[in-house]
């Protein structure tokens, strides 16, 4: 199996019969030039796993292209006229000759404030890579590959390392590493969880500030 990394979540699988997109998000770049693709897999609707300005054309340049979407990305992929089949924990797919089977359920939680919504996981050719999402999902199979979350509001480094060892692959490749480098999501997050009456106030580098 070969792996390309487009950055932060997105990866695309080439197997000896198949090659498999999996969360073109916003975060991402350079998949929106590929071609000759069996399937797009999108394992939750955050922007991050799923680009919705660059998806269409990514499709219509792949006209053979299945998209398998999880629970909470179906309206999102409706409202852009894109067909698809919704994949549920316990689903099993054949694409492009081949398996993918589909685990998990539930984005890990970020915050008790935030609703938890459906993400899925997807384990391509029983075990030979394993895209979790945002999840700290476990699988019973073995796992040689795992691509491996790295830095997200839902995760610190002790939580990757305990999930890394549970899974106990072969060979770990980290992604979703992009909000190590812009953090603005987490100011967002601090912005939008702050108690009533506190400012969050991000300070221009090396310049002073009144506060």
């Amino acid at each position: 199996m070969r792996i390309v990394h487009f950055g932060h979540a997105c990866v695309l699988l080439e197997t000896d019969s198949a090659r498999i997109l999996i969360d073109p998000g916003a975060f991402s770049s350079g998949f929106e030039n590929e071609r000759e693709l069996d399937a797009v897999l999108i394992t939750h609707q955050h922007f991050d796993h799923i680009d919705t300005e660059k998806l269409p054309a990514v499709l219509e340049a792949n006209p053979d292209a299945k998209l398998i979407t999880d629970p909470g990305s179906r309206e999102t992929v409706e409202k852009l006229g894109l067909p698809s089949t919704t994949a549920q924990p316990g689903d099993a797919f054949e694409l492009g000759g081949a398996a993918v089977n589909v685990v998990g359920g539930q984005h890990a939680t970020i915050h008790a404030d935030i609703p938890v919504i459906p993400n899925v996981g997807f384990i391509v050719d029983h075990g030979a890579f394993y895209h979790p999402g945002d999840s700290f999902f476990v699988p019973e199979q073995k796992i040689d590959v795992l691509g491996l979350p790295t830095g997200a509001p839902w995760l610190k480094a002790g939580e990757a390392v305990d999930y890394l060892r549970a899974v106990a692959p072969r060979l770990a490749v980290p992604i979703h590493e992009a909000v190590l480098a812009n953090p603005a999501m987490h100011y967002g997050l601090f912005t939008n969880l702050a108690p009533d009456g506190t400012e969050v106030r991000v300070l221009p580098r090396a310049e002073q500030a009144t506060l």
